[in-house]
């Protein structure tokens, strides 16, 4: 029993630590640029995120204050969600 006890105990902190690594990431900003065609977003700090094949667009624009939910795939942000704050 107490074989099997280690193995599983190892399995579980892995398991943990990998899942907290691939956590979403969160940023507030302002839009700079929007561009559909590419499937790009570009906030007002310089950062740049990639839209996924399936993003619905919810009206951005040039100027609107948005929640940004990416996370890391290779060197690019790819965008989970965009949310517009009002």
């Amino acid at each position: 029993m107490r074989k099997l006890l280690v193995p599983a105990a190892a399995a579980a902190v892995l398991a943990t630590s990998a899942l907290a690594f691939a956590a979403a990431q969160h940023t507030d900003g302002t839009i700079k640029t929007y561009d559909s065609k590419a499937m790009s977003l570009t906030l007002s700090d310089g950062s740049t995120y990639v839209l996924p094949k399936k993003f619905k667009d919810p009206g951005l624009k040039a100027g609107e204050k948005v929640s940004v939910i990416w996370d890391m795939s290779g060197k690019n942000k790819v965008v989970e969600s965009v949310k517009i704050m009002h």
